[in-house]
């Protein structure tokens, strides 16, 4: 498949860079000061409960040809990240730029156009699907909405199906006659239909088996090496982050921890909620199973409603001192650490896994 754009860029405007095709290591998307807040719901005796902080002063750049892997427990604010970038859920405050344009000061013409470019991968890729059409007809929609069928539509969706692996005549079955991993194939392949330079995967193999985990991230690294894909891949499987990821960014409590690469983050973290959780990482050597110190945080998440002062690790934290209730901790690369993270008493700990 030509690695080319649909439909041609305009002609005049400001968006006439925006839907140009990114060369690979080109910044596609920076995340600038993210926050999303949620209305508290209404308590009994009829007084508003505090606003829920889902995200919290988020900021992280996605180049292409690249994957951005965004871990944590649930409720950390992932999702709500990742459903900001689609504009599905809209920004309380902050910036996203997709190719160094503001999404939030797009007219909606332009917007409707970036909406193209930009496209989202569901865990389960049956809420995207009407039941009641075809394969064909399901991946054919986006085309159809932007006006683009008309242009050898037909012919693009057979083209499709095979780049993922599946046959042509597929297409005139119904998406409840495929597999698990089948629908979330026809998932991605819905989503790259109109040419889109950045995916949003939410969780994509977490219902999958672990066989069918490995084809589906085995085709979506054969993808971005053919189109030059930019992923934002939330997850909290760590060893799924390990596997796909360049960079990671590891967020607590609606806030990125640490960030780096993905071999700063699983061999050299410091933050200790990162260290933690790669702590539950299974041991790929079992002369060191022995020997691996498990790092048990206690307590629960505290609810975004209402997060600890300073640092919102610090009620689970082993390392939290009195400044770290006082003083939160900037997102920075302190010494002896080489990656940006979070604490006021991060160390680098080696981990073998």
């Amino acid at each position: 498949m030509a690695n080319t754009p649909a439909t041609a860029a305009p002609t005049e405007g400001p968006s006439q860079d925006l839907f140009e095709r990114s060369p690979r290591g080109s910044t596609v998307l920076e995340v600038e000061h993210l926050v999303k807040e949620f209305p508290g719901g209404v308590r009994l005796s009829f007084r508003r409960s505090p606003p829920v902080q889902a995200v919290s002063d988020v900021s992280f750049k996605v180049r292409a040809g690249e994957t951005l892997g965004l871990v944590g427990e649930s409720g950390c604010g992932k999702t709500t990240t990742a459903r900001s970038i689609v504009q599905v859920v809209e920004p309380t405050s902050g910036r996203i730029l997709f190719r160094g344009h503001d999404l939030g000061q797009l007219d909606g013409g332009v917007r409707r156009r970036v909406r193209q470019e930009i496209q989202y991968v569901f865990q389960d890729p049956s809420t995207a699907f009407n039941p009641r059409m075809t394969v064909h007809d399901v991946i054919a929609e986006p085309l159809r909405i932007h006006g683009l069928y008309g242009q050898g539509g037909a012919e693009r969706v057979a083209e499709l199906l095979q780049l993922v692996g599946l046959e042509p005549q597929h297409g005139e079955r119904y998406p409840h006659e495929f597999s698990g991993g089948q629908r979330q194939r026809i998932g991605i392949v819905r989503a790259i239909a109109l040419n889109a330079q950045l995916l949003i995967l939410d969780e994509p193999v977490s219902a999958l088996d672990t066989s069918v985990q490995a084809q589906v991230i085995n085709l979506l690294e054969e993808l971005q090496e053919k189109l030059d894909l930019a992923y934002v891949f939330v997850a909290h499987d760590l060893s799924m982050i390990r596997h796909i990821c360049d960079h990671v960014a590891v967020m607590y409590l609606g806030k990125i921890v640490e960030t780096g690469t993905k071999s700063e983050i699983f061999e050299k973290p410091a933050h200790p909620y990162t260290q933690a959780l790669l702590s539950a990482v299974p041991i790929r050597d079992p002369s060191l199973r022995d020997t691996s110190e498990r790092i048990l945080l206690e307590g629960d998440m505290p609810s975004p409603s209402n997060p600890p002062t300073g640092c919102r690790f610090r009620t689970r934290c082993w390392k939290a001192k009195s400044i770290c209730a006082e003083e939160e901790p900037g997102l920075l690369d302190r010494p002896g650490v080489g990656h940006p993270s979070a604490c006021h008493f991060a160390e680098v700990r080696q981990f073998t896994r």
